[in-house]
């Protein structure tokens, strides 16, 4: 195999690896390149956005994560980039400007720190031999050791390591031969606080993934996971891919589901409610008591997170437009921080007369009308 053809198998095999995620906006989406390789828009830690090569190093891969279509039981083709491939045929894409950055991970390659030996040499060769200063997303191998971690630190501009589950007992279901506490949580505690205020590497930016679905965790495990991650560990994106049923070994929780509980549009709409969950998090100021769960720790199918919480709570409601802090207003169904601050701003100007002047129609103007008030 030349190094096209290996490039178009492994840039295919890393969709199933989210944490450099697409945007949400209809100019967020992944696209394909006219030779076949996936190119990626991501937010850049400074703001602005950047275009990705993405790839594996190789799909070979030892390890037997029971979830994973990559593992080491199943029939594909398997083949294997050297460093100074990924470092030269990058700068190809870079120097016709298809790319600005690339996202690198791995199939695990013998051991963890091998594999790592691996991918940090092709980032030194990007760094040190072609001077290449841009963007740089590398993979953390579960189970690499401190030093190969801060080797990954000392030249990318993000990494991540996926989590993959809230917790060991849903770990262990799904990754046979992973020590939860001992592959997953160390790394990943040691990168959050490399790269905390103040730490050595604090311009880094550490993002994860869960597999939501694959096990039989509950969305209130997840999000408790996410707070901790983001509160604790100084992480700076948490990433969520329903699990692909049919891509896993029969005997774990995802594939052993009765159908009717796991069809495919199920899984996206509770893939899209965790985002929205996360994003009240990151955006809104909600706190972890905010999100709500029905008996059986799900988030709502039905209804988004946000409008749950002001269901449950109508004597915060209505919202007056013209005196409510940005923190109340973050609160309204259907009012985002770009209008919570327009509002801010034009109050400086006189008062709001009618909802409409926000300049927000159909559905969601609607929704707005339910829970808040000009005056």
């Amino acid at each position: 195999m030349d190094t096209v053809e290996k490039l178009k198998i492994l840039s295919a095999d890393s969709q199933y690896d989210l944490a450099c995620a697409c945007g949400t906006t209809k100019y967020g989406h992944r696209t394909r390149g006219l030779d076949g390789k996936w190119l990626y828009p991501v937010a850049l830690p400074g703001g602005g956005q950047t275009i990705l090569l993405k790839t594996l190093l190789s799909n070979a891969c030892s390890g037997g994560c029971k979830y994973c279509p990559l593992r080491v039981k199943t029939d594909i083709r398997r083949c294997t980039l050297t460093p100074d491939e990924v470092a030269r045929v990058f700068m190809q894409y870079y120097e016709r400007r298809m790319a600005f950055g690339l996202f690198l991970s791995s199939g695990i390659m013998g051991s963890a720190d091998a594999t790592m030996d691996r991918i940090n040499a092709a980032a030194r060769m990007l760094r040190y031999n072609y001077g290449f200063k841009g963007y740089i997303h590398l993979k953390v191998i579960p189970g690499a050791s401190d030093a190969a971690i801060e080797d990954s630190l000392s030249l990318a501009t993000a990494v991540s390591l996926n989590i993959e589950t809230p917790g060991k007992k849903h770990s262990d279901k799904i990754s046979a031969g992973k020590d939860y506490f001992t592959d997953i949580i160390r790394p990943i505690r040691l990168m959050g606080g490399l790269t905390a205020r103040g730490g050595r590497y604090q311009r880094v930016k550490c993002t994860t993934q869960f597999i939501v679905g694959a096990s039989d965790e509950t969305d209130y495990e997840i999000v408790g996971s996410m707070y901790s991650l983001y509160g604790e560990m100084n992480f700076k994106r948490v990433y969520f891919s329903a699990y692909q049923r049919g891509l896993g070994e029969p005997d774990i929780p995802g594939e052993m589901k009765p159908a009717s509980h796991s069809r495919k549009n199920d899984a996206l709409v509770r893939e899209h409610r965790l985002y929205q969950a996360d994003f009240l998090c990151r955006k809104y100021g909600f706190k972890k008591g905010d999100i709500l769960f029905g008996p059986d720790g799900s988030l709502s199918m039905d209804k988004d997170p946000k409008e749950v919480w002001a269901d449950n709570h109508p004597e915060f409601f209505p919202v007056r437009l013209n005196t409510a802090t940005k923190e109340a207003l973050l609160k309204v169904p259907g009012l985002g921080p770009d209008t919570a601050q327009k509002i801010i701003e034009a109050r400086g100007f006189g008062k709001i007369r009618r909802i409409e002047e926000l300049g927000v129609k159909g559905k969601r103007l609607a929704r707005i009308k339910a829970y808040a008030v000009p005056e």
